[in-house]
């Protein structure tokens, strides 16, 4: 029996096709971008169809022949739109699955609260229409917590960096955070029965998101101090999150909605349904994503799936610290190419202008060139130029710049840029990298991290945003200058 997996580049359904294969199950993939399983140990062992949900001929082709499917797919990182968005592709889908006689969604836990957020009411909504047009197993699941899970890195990132915090009141609601072994568990034994409707699953612990951060720490080793205030809304603690883990706001803000509502789940039918699995306890469960991390045995992560928001990560590799942004853009890489390649100069560098300009400043005072040699064309690069305090170190378009600083730092300092296709976009991948020179440039790097935080985050979704707004032509041919190509 052939099994349909939508959403095999995300991070669920990434793991869901390995063990599905594992126990030699047939299994047909709809994904946008065959690309994106390249790499995979399985990709010769699944059967693969180009499409998405919003094609009706290639929901057909993908649907054809099969009895059942997973449905793994969600709009919420996409645009303001996601809800209507999830309804159509749920429709869509409901539409062409109309042979189907096993549906098995994953979802998340929805609270009676009239006032859930639109995120939160359209995770259940897209249940809702399935359930309505087919057969249909809806898994709703709280926090997830596994390596590389957007749950697991939210409460990761938070304890590592921040000793004391103060945090909205309502981190003390009570959630029931789960395994994603446990998930994953359900989803694949959701097969061996019949349709079973709305059937909740969380772990053998119910904690409040505190209880997660401290849990997180003590596991660690870390002491935290968490006091919790009546004062943050959920879109002003997902904008802080935004800054200090890599978890973007448009992910975030679901994520700390699923928590400012007390909701857990109700695992009785569950336990009828699936009387051998026993969930793990939250520890154990943080244990086993750290050992993950340590190993670099990560499967996935919250990141892969495509066009998702921006991710970022931070290595050390070989002495050379490299931190590494990324943003799905809705261009061409071209258009990125070109964005891009016109920071500096009159332009400037898109976001907190203010403090580069501070920066040249300084530099100057040391004896270095500052902001003040600018560039020589608004728009175009050739190797070997100098843009502001930097070098043109490598340029290849539509793919490629790399500039080295010239600024007075205690080391060695690039700023690399690059476009890949990714569907229909392109994913920008921002990497800045130092090699320190001696301690004092170690301590120099980290003494700066704070103000990139903020300064290359926001440079990168400046980029985006100016690609989006470039316009749509043919790379341009033009002369060669003094035996150089030119872009």
């Amino acid at each position: 029996m052939t099994v349909l997996v939508t959403g095999a580049t995300g991070y669920i359904g990434g793991r869901l096709t390995s063990r599905l294969v594992e126990r030699g199950v047939p299994v047909r993939l709809l994904v946008r971008d065959p690309r994106r399983i390249h790499g995979r140990w399985w990709e010769h062992d699944v059967e693969v169809v180009t499409g998405d949900l919003f094609d009706a001929a290639s929901l057909a082709r993908a649907l054809d022949g099969v009895d059942q499917a997973y449905y793994l797919v969600h709009s919420m990182t996409h645009a303001t739109d996601f809800a209507e968005r999830d309804r159509v592709a749920a429709r869509n889908f409901v539409q062409a699955g109309r042979a189907l006689k096993h549906c098995i969604y994953l979802g998340g836990l929805v609270p009676d609260a009239h006032d859930a957020s639109e995120h939160l009411q359209s995770r259940g909504e897209t249940g809702a229409i399935l359930r309505g047009g087919l057969p249909t197993t809806e898994f709703r699941a709280g926090p997830i917590v596994g390596s590389g899970s957007a749950s697991f890195e939210m409460v990761r990132y938070l304890a590592e960096r921040l000793p004391f915090m103060i945090a909205p009141k309502w981190i003390t609601n009570q959630v029931q955070p789960i395994a994603v072994r446990d998930v994953l568990t359900y989803l694949v034994r959701a097969r061996e029965h019949g349709p079973s409707g709305i059937v909740e699953i969380g772990g053998a612990d119910v904690l409040s998101f505190r209880d997660m951060l401290h849990g997180y720490a003590e596991v660690r080793g870390l002491r935290r101090t968490i006091i919790a205030v009546p004062v943050m809304s959920p879109r002003l603690a997902a904008l802080w999150i935004d800054k200090v883990t890599p978890i973007p706001s448009r992910l975030a803000t679901p994520l700390v909605e699923g928590i400012a509502h007390p909701v857990l789940a109700d695992t009785t039918k569950a336990r009828e349904l699936f009387p051998d699995v026993r969930p793990m306890a939250y520890r154990t469960a943080v244990q086993r994503a750290l050992s993950r991390l340590t190993a670099h045995a990560v499967e996935s992560r919250w990141s892969d799936a495509l066009g998702g928001g921006a991710s970022y990560e931070l290595r050390d590799r070989e002495g050379v610290l490299e931190e590494t942004r990324t943003i799905y853009v809705d261009a061409s890489p071209d258009q990125v190419f070109r964005a891009f390649c016109r920071l500096g100069g009159d332009q400037g560098w898109l976001a907190w202008n203010w403090l580069w300009k501070i920066r040249g400043f300084l530099d100057r005072m040391v004896g270095g060139p500052g902001l003040r040699r600018g560039r020589r064309d608004p728009a175009w690069l050739y190797l070997g130029e100098a843009v502001d305090f930097w070098r043109v170190e490598m340029v290849e378009r539509p793919r490629l710049l790399r500039l080295r600083a010239e600024m007075r730092v205690p080391g060695q300092a690039w700023l690399q840029f690059s476009a890949v296709p990714e569907g229909e976009g392109t994913r920008l991948i921002q990497t800045a990298l130092f090699a320190p020179r001696g301690l004092f440039g170690l301590l120099y790097w980290y003494a700066m991290y704070p103000a990139h935080l903020f300064i290359f985050g926001d440079m990168a979704k400046a980029v985006a945003r100016l690609a989006m707004a470039e316009p749509v032509v043919a790379p341009a041919v033009r002369t060669r200058v003094s035996g150089e190509p030119v872009l």
